[in-house]
C-alpha cells in the first residue's frame, strides 16, 4: 500500500507551513522592530519629563539583558523539544504552546498594564521583565520547533525543498506586511491621532491583531501538517555556548564567517529598527511607512527567487560583495535624503534588496562549512554549525533593541514629540546611530569576509570529492573483516548496461582508489539498496551515498562523474545517515536528462570501499543489460578469517 501523501495533502501541508512562517515572522518583526517604537513613543506620558527617559532606559536595558539570558536557555529548549513524545509529535505541541503563550503575553506588553507604568513604575518593570522573558522563552520553543519540523514533514528531499521555499516566501511576506498596516491600523483605532502617530489604544489593537494572526497561524501548522517519525530526530546534538565556541574555535571558516555575519546583522537590524522613527520624526509622515513596507514585501520575494541564478552567474562570493556595495550606496543616499519622500523610498528599498541575498549567501557558506569541518577534523558537527546563525540573529536583535532605545532618548524622540520638536542636534545624533554605526559594522564585517572567508563553491566541491574518498575511514578498521560473512552478494542498484569499474571516465574510480567494484550506464533513474544494511554517509549534493551491509561490506554508490557540480539539482534522496535499509529499498532518484544537459557522464559507479579486506572481489556479470536487483558482484574470503579462508574459496 502506498503510504505517500496525496498531492492535495502535500499542498495543504505546504500552505499550512507557509502560513505558519507568515505568522511567525509577523510576530518576530513586531517584537524586534515595532515594540521598541511603542515603548519609546507611546507607553509614557509626555508630562513625566525626565522620568520617561529613565523608564525607557530601564526597559531597553531589561530587553537587552534578557535576550542574552535567553540565549543561554536555548540549548535546553532544543533538548526538551527533542525529548518530547506525544500523540501530536515532537514539534507541534511546542509550536501551539509557544504560539498561545507568546500571543497572550505580546498583547499584554502592548498596553500600560492598567496604568501600572505610571502608578507603580518598579512593579511595572518587575512584571515586564517576567512577562518578557516568558514570552521570549516560549517564542524560542516555537521558533526551534517550527524550523526543525521540515525534515519531519517528508522523507522526500524535493518535498522538503518545496516546503522550505513556501515557508521562506511566507516569512518574507509576513515580516514585511506588518509595516504595511501598522500605522493605518494604529490610527484607525486611536482616539487621538497624535500627529499621525496614534495613541495607546491604537497600538494595543495593533499588538492584539498580530497576536491573534500569529496564534491562528500556529494552529494552522498543528492542523494542516503531519509529522513523520524518523531516526533523523533521534540522538540530536545539544547546543550550548561551550559547544558552539568549541566548533567555532576549530573551524576557522565558520569562525570568520560568524564574525562577519555578527557584525553585519547587528548593523542592518539597527537601521531596520529605526526606519519607522525616520518616517515619524524626520519626515513627519508615519503613514508613508506603509509604502516602503509594501515595496519591500514585493521586492523581497523576487530577491529570494533571484539568488540561484545570480549565484550561478557571479558566484556566491561576488553576490555578497555586489550586495554590500548596493547596501553601502543606499545608506549614503538615505543619510542625505532629508525630507524627500522619493529619495527616502528609493534608498530604503535599495537597502532592503541585498538583505535576502546576503542571508542566503551566509546560509549556504555556513552549510558548506559543515563538510569543511568534517574533512578537517573527522567529525560532522551539523547541528552545532547550523545553530550559529540563529544565535547571531538573536544577538543582533538584542543589540538593535538596545541601540534603538538609546537613540530615541538621546535624539529626543520620545512620548509626545513630533517631527517639528526634533532639534538639528537630535536629528544629527539619530542619523549617526541609524546610518554611521551600521555602515561601520557592515564594512568591518565585509573586510573580515574579504580577508578570511575563502570557502566557496569550488573549494566545497573539492571537499566533497575528498570526503567521498575518505567517508569509510572511521568504519574501515581491521576488525571489519572479523564481522564479515564469507560471501556477500551485491545486487545492481540501478538498471542499465553493466561494465567493469576500470572502464569509467572518473580516474579515482577507474584506478581503484575508491576500491574495487562495477559501473552501470543507467536506463532508469532510481537507485535502490543493493543489500540489507544501514546508511553510513550522505552528501549535501545527494549525488552519492555510503552504505554498510549487515555483513560489514562498505559500499559507495556514486551517480555520474563530476555531478557534485550540480549542487544537488536533479537529485532526490529518500534516506538519511543512520537509517536502516532493506534490499530493493529506494534510496535516490535522479534526473538523467538534467545530468546530460550539463554535459556530465551519467554512469552509476559502485565501489567496495573496504575491498582490501577481502581476497576476492568478483564481478559476476561482466557485460550486457541488468535490472535493478540482479546479482552482479560478490565479495568473499576476509583476510583475517581463520586460516585466511572462508566457506567459499575463489
Amino acid at each position: 500500500m502506498d503510504a505517500r501523501p496525496s498531492t492535495a495533502k502535500k499542498l495543504t501541508s505546504r500552505l499550512s507551513y507557509a502560513f505558519g512562517a507568515f505568522g511567525h515572522d509577523m510576530f518576530y518583526n513586531t517584537l524586534s522592530v515595532y515594540f521598541i517604537m511603542f515603548v519609546t513613543a507611546h507607553l509614557f506620558d509626555k508630562s513625566a519629563g525626565g522620568e520617561n527617559a529613565k523608564m525607557i532606559a530601564y526597559i531597553t536595558a531589561i530587553i537587552f539583558v534578557l535576550r542574552f539570558v535567553e540565549l543561554a536557555i536555548d540549548p535546553f529548549i532544543g533538548n526538551t523539544i527533542d525529548n518530547t513524545n506525544s500523540r501530536w509529535g515532537h514539534f507541534k505541541p511546542w509550536i501551539l504552546a509557544g504560539g498561545t503563550v507568546g500571543s497572550i503575553v505580546l498583547t499584554i506588553l502592548f498596553s500600560n498594564m492598567g496604568g501600572l507604568n505610571n502608578s507603580s513604575p518598579i512593579m511595572y518593570l518587575i512584571i515586564f521583565a517576567i512577562l518578557y522573558i516568558t514570552m521570549d522563552i516560549f517564542y524560542s520553543f516555537k521558533d526551534v520547533g517550527f524550523w526543525s519540523m521540515i525534515p519531519a514533514i517528508s522523507f522526500d528531499t524535493k518535498e522538503r525543498e518545496k516546503t522550505a521555499t513556501f515557508a521562506r516566501v511566507g516569512s518574507t511576506i509576513g515580516a514585511n506586511i506588518v509595516g504595511i498596516f501598522v500605522m493605518p491600523l494604529v490610527l484607525a483605532f486611536s482616539v487621538n491621532s497624535n500627529h499621525g502617530q496614534g495613541d495607546l489604544r491604537g497600538w494595543f489593537v495593533f499588538g492584539l491583531t498580530i497576536a491573534v494572526i500569529s496564534w491562528i497561524s500556529a494552529v494552522a501548522v498543528g492542523v494542516g501538517t503531519k509529522e513523520t517519525d524518523t531516526d533523523l530526530r533521534k540522538n540530536a546534538e545539544k547546543t550550548s555556548f561551550k559547544d558552539v565556541f568549541k566548533v567555532l574555535g576549530r573551524n576557522d571558516q565558520l569562525m570568520w564567517l560568524s564574525l562577519t555575519y555578527g557584525l553585519y546583522t547587528a548593523g542592518i537590524q539597527i537601521t531596520n529598527s529605526l526606519e519607522l522613527y525616520y518616517f515619524t520624526y524626520i519626515l513627519g509622515k508615519p503613514l508613508q511607512f506603509s509604502s516602503l513596507a509594501t515595496l519591500n514585501s514585493i521586492i523581497g520575494i523576487f530577491a529570494v527567487l533571484a539568488f540561484p541564478p545570480m549565484a550561478q552567474k557571479f558566484s556566491r562570493r561576488n553576490v555578497f560583495f555586489i550586495s554590500i556595495a548596493i547596501m553601502i550606496a543606499s545608506i549614503i543616499l538615505f543619510a542625505f535624503s532629508g525630507q524627500s519622500l522619493t529619495l527616502v523610498l528609493i534608498s530604503a528599498v535599495l537597502f532592503y534588496i541585498p538583505q535576502p541575498l546576503i542571508f542566503l549567501v551566509v546560509l549556504m557558506i555556513i552549510s558548506d562549512s559543515v563538510e569543511y569541518g568534517q574533512l578537517k577534523f573527522g567529525h560532522r558537527d551539523e547541528s552545532l554549525t547550523l545553530s550559529v546563525r540563529p544565535l547571531l540573529d538573536k544577538l543582533g536583535g538584542a543589540v538593535s533593541n538596545g541601540v534603538a532605545g538609546l537613540t530615541a532618548v538621546l535624539a529626543g524622540m520620545t512620548a509626545g514629540v513630533t517631527a517639528n520638536d526634533v532639534t538639528p542636534h537630535g536629528a544629527l545624533i539619530f542619523k549617526l546611530m541609524m546610518f554611521g554605526i551600521p555602515a561601520l559594522l557592515i564594512l568591518i564585517g565585509t573586510f573580515v569576509f574579504f580577508k578570511k572567508v575563502t570557502l566557496d563553491e569550488k573549494q566545497h566541491e573539492k571537499i566533497v570529492d575528498e570526503l567521498e574518498k575518505t567517508w569509510h575511514k572511521h568504519l574501515d578498521g581491521s576488525e571489519e573483516g572479523e564481522k564479515v560473512s564469507s560471501l556477500t552478494v551485491i545486487k545492481a542498484p540501478v538498471s542499465g548496461q553493466i561494465m567493469p569499474l576500470d572502464q569509467v571516465e572518473s580516474t579515482k574510480f577507474a584506478d581503484g582508489t575508491m576500491g574495487k567494484g562495477f559501473a552501470i550506464k543507467p536506463s532508469d533513474e532510481t537507485v535502490i539498496a543493493p543489500f540489507d544494511g544501514t546508511v553510513e554517509a550522505t552528501f549535501p549534493t545527494r549525488h552519492a551515498i555510503g552504505l554498510k551491509s549487515d555483513s560489514g561490506v562498505l559500499t559507495l554508490i556514486h551517480i555520474g562523474n563530476e555531478t557534485v557540480t550540480l549542487k544537488g539539482n536533479g537529485f532526490t534522496q529518500f534516506v538519511e545517515q543512520g537509517d536502516r535499509i532493506v534490499r530493493g529499498q529506494k534510496l535516490i532518484e535522479f534526473s538523467d536528462q538534467l545530468i546530460k544537459q550539463a554535459n556530465i557522464d551519467d554512469t552509476v559507479m559502485v565501489a567496495i570501499s573496504n575491498s582490501a579486506h577481502y581476497t576476492s572481489n568478483e564481478l559476476t556479470v561482466t557485460s550486457g543489460s541488468v535490472n535493478s536487483g540482479d546479482d552482479v558482484f560478490e565479495v568473499s574470503n576476509p583476510l583475517n578469517n581463520e586460516n585466511g579462508k572462508g566457506d567459499l574459496d575463489k
